[in-house]
């Protein structure tokens, strides 16, 4: 294996944890707990006099061994994947219009099947669980992560990039699903009266009306929560019969708010599987966004943007999954969004 060791300081000093998965070790890096060195419980390190430990204190230290999985491929030289998180299976949704742009680039999915939904959960549990996520891949090597989740974009992004990533690594970004939805409203509608249907949680935060209100202070939001519609992806009953009741009465209460709505935003990637049954009963006048195309582009324009970033992102086309689920029911899910075989790695946000 290789060494580097990085200056950081102390404040810096976030816990990782670390596999072992097939015999290899994935990554070993440094980590404190309680600001306490704790380097000397790993076997390499058992040698070391612990009056020696002490100047790991300020130092960041890496070591990678080689490995025969595909995220171990993702991160050679330097490169690393782009994270990609959900609470559940609907991010899919996301990665799957990204990878249709841009199949080059390396992907790693985590979904926090586990504690999913996030939709009623409260701003604090969302941000706790988001920034586990975040700095689990983080701790893959990846230096760019999209939130492909409305609850987690609404409820932790703001804090992650203001908060935490200063701390974590100022080079490192954490991106959302909102700010880009909202930026392709002025090119859709003509009476700037907007709908939003998603999760208690996204409509309560009221992130979609600040976000408008500040591009487009005309313009009038109206919200609809649809509690039933996740749990209906989920529990694969997008399809059925029983799914209409619930897809036409929350869009007849959106509609119930105003008459004069002409755009209305799917907020909740588990959405788009709902589509033909939403088509069904949504006004014909009305331009309904779905967000994967939107947020692909906005990541194709932010790495053209940012040259700094897309050149440490990997390209061999490859994805990889992480679920806090059982790998056997999450894969089987995962294949019906991206009608393609997936293998999953599960895996404990703590």
């Amino acid at each position: 294996f290789f060494l580097s060791v990085v200056s950081l300081p102390y404040k810096n000093l976030l816990p990782y944890k670390y596999t072992k998965r097939r015999g290899q070790y994935k990554e070993l890096a440094r980590f404190v707990i309680a600001g306490r060195p704790i380097l000397h419980r790993h076997p390499y390190f058992r040698s070391f006099p612990q009056k020696n430990m002490q100047h790991f204190h300020i130092r960041r230290i890496v070591a990678t061994f080689a490995g025969n999985s595909a995220n171990d491929k993702m991160t050679l030289k330097g490169k690393s994947p782009i994270g990609i998180f959900d609470s559940g299976y609907g991010g899919l949704t996301i990665l799957s219009e990204i990878r249709k742009l841009m199949p080059e680039y390396d992907y790693l999915y985590l979904g926090d099947n586990a504690r999913a939904p996030y939709g009623s959960r409260s701003f604090e549990v969302v941000y706790r669980f988001t920034l586990q996520a975040v700095e689990h891949l983080f701790s893959r090597g990846c230096r760019l992560v999209i939130l492909a989740c409305n609850t987690a974009s609404a409820k932790a992004l703001r804090t992650i990039q203001q908060n935490d990533l200063p701390k974590i690594d100022p080079s490192r970004r954490v991106l959302g699903v909102i700010r880009p939805t909202v930026e392709k409203l002025g090119e859709l509608t003509h009476t700037g009266e907007i709908g939003i249907l998603g999760t208690m949680g996204t409509i309560q935060s009221g992130s979609y009306t600040m976000e408008i209100e500040k591009m487009y202070p005309g313009y009038h939001v109206y919200g609809q929560a649809c509690p039933m519609w996740v749990p209906l992806v989920e529990y694969k009953e997008a399809d059925s019969d029983g799914a209409d009741y619930f897809v036409e009465k929350y869009i007849n209460e959106l509609f119930l708010q105003s008459k004069g709505i002409d755009t209305v935003i799917l907020g909740c990637t588990h959405y788009p599987l709902l589509y033909p049954k939403i088509a069904k009963y949504m006004p014909d006048s009305v331009t309904v966004i779905k967000q994967g195309p939107i947020i692909a582009e906005s990541l194709k324009d932010y790495l053209h943007r940012h040259p700094e970033i897309e050149t440490a992102c990997s390209k061999h086309g490859q994805c990889h999954y992480l679920t806090t689920e059982s790998s056997g029911k999450f894969s089987p899910m995962a294949s019906i969004f991206l009608d393609e075989p997936v293998e999953a790695e599960q895996i404990t946000l703590t």
